[in-house]
């Protein structure tokens, strides 16, 4: 007679049982155990001593927590701040299943980088909700002492900045070259916000001149050749610097076929979308609020937005995230008013959207109509992310040992998306009214359940700031 095989007994804190558990390499019915706030074993038909808090997964998926590597919160911009501060920002995310955030320091002229990140990190600190970590916007390399203090943030634990092509604190091409040979040398990733900053201007002016105020020109001003040629421009600096370069927020054709090209050449260049790009186009700047869309870069035309979806299936979009930067209803209308009460027009209206909540949700709803995979879904939201910004030896993944950062999704609830249902500080959403198939029921970070069936239950302060490893990409596969 053959002996049953006895079940392996865990002492443990948490099992989530019954479950499809979906990550970027594989799907499995599997049981997740969880100890300590790490993800202790996976396997089949584990059980817990007495005690164990169990939770039945049966007929769900079970996920890693995403990870939103492009945030703004409490961010000054445009004579305000971004409605959602650290608190709102991370229970927002925790929950739409966002386990892990980062946020952008900007540096401040004669800033050097570890102390730019200090600075931001006090104001942090004391809010998030789930983990987080940081980029440095550089604005500032004018001396060798403030361009070697990359080193010592990589050192710190931050190795990955931002320069801006655009803005008052955007840099010129020296400086981004500058910073794309140091971060060569040091192990870091330098992101990208590209857009021609010189033509931009001059459309600006050119517009307003002709009396075109609303937020059509806000687009018109931002089209497709203005951020594709900076796009093309920075992937050759970064080529001219033998480094790796991660364009943020890529919204148009031109710069989708610009990085596929590059990587078809074997050049480490990866690039990140957003939600917004991928469901709304530029059609929206001709609603009755379409000023409540503004953000740069805008949203594109179709053919942009095809290409972009061509993209991420390709491979050659490596990431999604949120650039979640949103304003009141009240700022937006600043383009019609000025808070001095003076004209607006298009150039007044804060530039942001929220989106923090609603990333991962949104791209889960579309493996779950077809249009992409679950593990897809996964490999955008969570495991690239991980692998880009030197988080993937605790977060990113399913896998014993990793951080306890679980989300289960029920592929069967149906979810409606409306301002009252979301969990920040905003009183209005660009995605009022989009309809999802499948949704997040519970989120749990390092092994906490902060979020469930609709219902926020994590705490402020409770999020960690996690250190990130060096980097060094020497092709275009992670």
């Amino acid at each position: 007679m053959q002996r049953r095989k006895k079940r392996r007994v865990l002492q443990l804190d948490l099992l989530i049982k019954n479950g499809t558990i979906v990550t970027a390499d594989s799907t499995i019915k599997a049981d997740l155990a969880v100890k300590d706030g790490k993800i202790m074993a996976i396997g089949q038909n584990l059980k817990p001593e007495k005690g164990t808090e169990v939770v039945d997964a049966k007929g769900k998926l079970v996920l890693p927590g995403a990870i939103d590597g492009h945030t703004h919160l409490a961010m000054p911009f445009g004579g305000t701040i971004s409605t959602d501060d650290y608190y709102a920002g991370t229970r927002s995310a925790a929950c739409g299943g966002t386990t892990t955030v980062f946020d952008f320091v900007l540096q401040g002229k004669g800033e050097t980088m570890v102390d730019a990140i200090k600075r931001r990190d006090a104001i942090a600190a004391p809010d998030v909700a789930v983990d987080y970590s940081f980029h440095v916007g550089v604005c500032d390399v004018t001396t060798p002492e403030l361009l070697d203090s990359m080193e010592d943030a990589v050192k710190y634990g931050v190795p990955s900045f931002k320069v801006f092509m655009v803005y008052d604190f955007g840099v010129d091409d020296g400086s981004f070259y500058q910073v794309l040979q140091k971060a060569a040398k040091i192990g870091a990733l330098v992101g990208v916000h590209a857009e021609n900053r010189d033509v931009n201007n001059v459309l600006v002016k050119q517009y307003l001149a002709e009396g075109k105020t609303d937020a059509w020109w806000h687009y018109m001003a931002k089209n497709e050749d203005v951020e594709g040629e900076a796009d093309v421009r920075a992937i050759n600096l970064a080529k001219m610097a033998g480094t790796s370069l991660y364009i943020v927020h890529l919204a148009n054709k031109q710069g989708v076929e610009a990085v596929t090209k590059a990587r078809d050449e074997g050049y480490p260049i990866f690039a990140e979308t957003c939600p917004q790009y991928l469901y709304f186009t530029n059609e929206v700047y001709k609603r009755e609020r379409g000023r409540d869309f503004v953000c740069s870069p805008p949203m594109k035309g179709k053919e942009s937005q095809d290409a972009i979806w061509a993209g991420i299936k390709r491979g050659d979009i490596a990431t999604v995230a949120t650039d979640h930067c949103p304003f009141t209803q009240a700022e937006k209308d600043w383009g019609i008013t000025t808070k001095d009460g003076k004209p607006g027009n298009f150039t007044t209206i804060p530039n942001g959207c929220a989106g923090i909540e609603n990333m991962y949700p949104y791209m889960l709803s579309e493996a779950n109509k077809g249009r992409i995979s679950f593990n897809k879904a996964v490999e955008l939201c969570a495991t690239n992310p991980s692998k880009l910004f030197g988080l993937d030896h605790v977060k990113g993944d399913l896998l014993p040992g990793l951080d306890a950062d679980i989300v289960i999704y029920d592929p069967k609830k149906n979810f409606t998306i409306t301002n009252d249902a979301m969990h920040g500080d905003t009183d209005h959403t660009i995605w009022e009214g989009a309809k999802l198939k499948g949704y997040p029921v519970a989120t749990y970070s390092r092994g906490n359940l902060v979020y469930k069936d609709g219902e926020f239950l994590g705490k402020k302060g409770d999020g960690k700031f996690i250190k990130c490893k060096p980097l060094k990409f020497t092709g275009p596969c992670l």
